[in-house]
C-alpha cells in the first residue's frame, strides 16, 4: 500500500509544535526532541546523509520516492523511462511500485533522500543542490548543458497555457517571460531557453491582478520571472499557487487561474481547451543521498527500480 509522505510529515510537524509548546521545570533548560524529525517541507535545512561507502550495505532495500499522480515531473518521468507501457486495451497504466513512497512536491522528495542512503527519487535538474546526489543515466551526467545538447535524454518541456486570447497584466506578464529578460532568467536559475533569440521586453505595464497556477517544478523560476517583472511593473500584482500539473490545467481550463503551469506535455483534451507555450525545457535528474556510492545507472536499472523488479542496491550496483 502506498505511503502518502506529506500526510506523515505533516502529522509530524504537528507533533513536533506540541512538543515544543511544553516546558522544562524552573531552572533547568528545555531537552532538545532527538526524535523530532526534519520537516519535509525545508529540503534547505535536511541534514544530507554522509555516510561512508563502506558502510553502505548494498543488500538493504531500495527507499523508492516518487511523485503524486497528476504530477507533470511524475507523468514526463514514467514516459521517458518506460515505467508507463499500455495495456491490453490500448491504454496507458503506470508501473510504479505500490511500494515507493508518495511525496506531493519537489523538497518533500529532495529532503526524503537527503536523510536515507538507501532512497532514490527524481527532481527538476533546475531545483537540484548539493543536499542530494543526481546519478549519471546511460554515461551521461545530468547537466543543463548536456540536456541542450541532447546527450541528457531525460528531458521535458515547461509549458504554461491560457484560456482564450490573453490580454491586460497576462498577456504582458507572458511577454515578459518570452523576451530576451525573461528567457536570460530562466537560463540563471539552470534550465534550457525556449527562445535563443528573443526580443528585449517592450510591454505596456498594464495595472491588474492574475493568478498563475499548477506544477511545483515550473513554480519556483516563476517566481523569479514574477520578482523581475512586477519590479518593472509594480502596477500588476501576480499570485501564484502551487499544486501539480494536472491542476494546473484544470485551474486554466475551468477559469480558476489565468495561467496554468505544467512541467510536462499537454495532454489532448487540455491542448484542444488552452493555448500552450513552451518558456523552458529542463531535465529530470535521478537523485540519491550523497553517501550513496552508487553514481552511474542505466534507463534499464532505473526502470527496473521504480516498478519494483529491482528491490536491492545489490541488484543495480556494481
Amino acid at each position: 500500500m502506498k505511503k502518502i509522505l506529506a500526510i506523515a510529515l505533516a502529522s509530524l510537524m504537528m507533533l513536533s509544535a506540541l512538543a515544543g509548546c511544553s516546558s522544562a521545570p524552573a531552572g533547568e533548560p528545555a531537552a532538545p526532541d532527538a526524535a523530532a524529525p526534519a520537516s519535509g517541507t525545508q529540503a534547505s535545512e535536511a541534514a544530507p546523509s554522509e555516510a561512508p561507502a563502506s558502510d553502505f550495505d548494498a543488500s538493504n532495500p531500495i527507499s523508492v520516492i516518487s511523485r503524486e499522480p497528476g504530477s507533470g515531473t511524475r507523468g514526463a518521468f514514467i514516459e521517458l523511462f518506460g515505467i508507463e507501457e499500455k495495456g491490453e486495451d490500448g491504454t496507458k497504466v503506470d508501473r510504479t511500485t505500490e511500494e515507493a513512497t508518495i511525496a506531493n512536491q519537489t523538497n518533500v522528495v529532495m529532503t526524503t533522500v537527503a536523510g536515507d542512503p538507501y532512497a532514490i527519487g527524481y527532481i527538476s535538474l533546475g531545483s537540484l543542490n548539493d543536499t542530494v546526489k543526481a546519478v549519471k543515466i546511460d554515461g551521461a551526467e545530468a547537466t543543463a548543458a548536456n540536456v541542450a545538447s541532447g546527450v541528457y535524454k531525460v528531458a521535458r518541456p515547461f509549458n504554461i497555457a491560457v484560456k482564450g486570447e490573453a490580454s491586460g497584466v497576462t498577456k504582458d506578464f507572458l511577454d515578459f517571460i518570452m523576451s530576451a529578460e525573461g528567457q536570460q532568467i530562466i537560463e540563471d536559475n539552470g534550465y534550457i531557453k525556449a527562445a535563443a533569440d528573443a526580443a528585449a521586453y517592450a510591454g505596456g505595464k498594464p495595472e491588474g491582478k492574475i493568478v498563475v497556477a499548477g506544477s511545483s517544478s515550473v513554480s519556483p523560476v516563476m517566481e523569479k520571472l514574477k520578482e523581475a517583472y512586477t519590479a518593472l511593473n509594480p502596477a500588476a500584482v501576480i499570485e501564484i499557487q502551487t499544486s501539480d500539473s494536472t491542476s494546473g490545467m484544470t485551474a486554466a481550463m475551468d477559469g480558476t487561474c489565468d495561467i496554468g503551469m505544467a512541467s510536462r506535455e499537454l495532454k489532448d483534451e487540455e491542448a484542444a481547451a488552452l493555448s500552450a507555450t513552451v518558456i523552458a525545457n529542463d531535465g529530470i535528474a535521478v537523485v540519491v543521498a550523497p553517501g550513496n556510492p552508487v553514481g552511474d545507472l542505466t534507463s534499464a536499472q532505473v526502470k527496473e527500480i521504480f516498478t519494483g523488479a529491482a528491490t536491492t542496491w545489490s541488484a543495480v550496483a556494481g
